[in-house]
């Protein structure tokens, strides 16, 4: 209940103020509670249940409904030069976000959460990470925050650059939907240019958010022979996740089964209300105490991920024009 009112009330922010994506203020809102002296008991306790349920059990299935936004068709429709310059940027941004955090030492599965989520697609990306190798709350809460902060800076950054650096307003939401991070804040960053922009931005942006599946399976295999090394009577995770399989199968329903408009509108708003509410329980789970321990080694791999990823997006943006 907690998780659905916070939910609501992220809703009236960005209600009132539209340039703050709605799952931006989720997040937000849960970090901002979570800090609060007279809500720290009832976090931490009878509410503990419930938000854990969220941040875990409602993130997944958020995961799979954001499969129904994903059609094989409108991906192909960018060329094979955008398709293959997006996954550059996410294979390259991975590898170097992952390498930078080891390098500031982050602590437990810090560098993997923050490399999925910068690269793929946010917080959503965190989650669906989680869910495959189980870190601590405060470990992924971190991550959360970290993505949440870039990438709302972009949404007031990368506008200023648009014209100086010589961009046609598709080139722009190209660079938008390749170098930002979340859904929601590619939709607040490319509409700015025009729906011309925002659509291309939304297609690359969700280009993106189809490597997840195979990122997340990759790190389950890890994770499975990781566990087989270390116990190997002890049970091992699933090679690939329920929920990432579910995305999949999202996907292809998506892209071979003609769906009204209801159904697609209905789970999209479905699908950003679980998100919202899932967001919400892992803001709760952020500790200032804990994020200023490793708070410069993780801001810095933060802001050197999405310089790296604006950077990188630019690039492909350049290649597929000259192709």
């Amino acid at each position: 209940m907690a998780c659905a009112v916070a939910a609501a009330v992220a809703w009236g922010v960005h209600w009132l103020v539209p340039v703050v994506p709605w799952l931006t203020a989720a997040v937000v809102l849960g970090i901002v509670v979570g800090q609060l002296p007279v809500a720290r008991p009832a976090v931490a306790g009878r509410l503990a249940p419930g938000l854990s349920l969220s941040a875990k059990r409602l993130m997944r299935i958020g995961v799979v409904l954001l499969g129904l936004k994903l059609s094989l068709g409108d991906i192909a429709g960018l060329g094979w030069v955008a398709i293959l310059t997006t996954v550059g940027v996410v294979l390259l941004s991975f590898a170097g976000t992952f390498w930078i955090g080891r390098l500031m030492r982050l602590p437990g599965h810090q560098p993997l959460l923050i490399a999925t989520g910068f690269s793929i697609c946010g917080a959503s990306a965190i989650g669906a990470m989680s869910g495959v190798v189980k870190p601590k709350d405060e470990e992924a809460a971190t991550p959360v925050a970290l993505v949440t902060l870039c990438g709302t800076l972009a949404i007031f950054v990368l506008p200023l650059f648009w014209h100086p650096l010589g961009l046609d307003a598709q080139q722009f939401g190209h660079w938008v939907g390749a170098g930002v991070h979340d859904v929601g804040q590619v939709v607040a960053t490319a509409q700015l240019a025009g729906a011309g922009a925002l659509a291309v931005a939304v297609v690359v942006k969700l280009t993106r958010v189809l490597m997840l599946a195979p990122v997340v399976a990759v790190a389950a295999v890890v994770e499975r022979r990781r566990h087989v090394a270390g116990d190997p009577g002890v049970k091992r995770p699933p090679i690939v996740p329920l929920f990432v399989a579910g995305f999949l199968l999202a996907v292809l329903v998506r892209t071979f089964v003609p769906l009204p408009s209801l159904v697609t509108d209905g789970a999209d708003t479905l699908q950003t209300v679980l998100l919202a509410m899932a967001l919400f329980g892992l803001g709760t789970a952020v500790r200032l105490r804990t994020l200023v321990g490793t708070g410069w080694r993780a801001l810095v791999t933060g802001l050197v991920s999405w310089l790296l990823i604006a950077l990188l997006a630019l690039a492909a943006v350049w290649v597929s024009a000259v192709a």
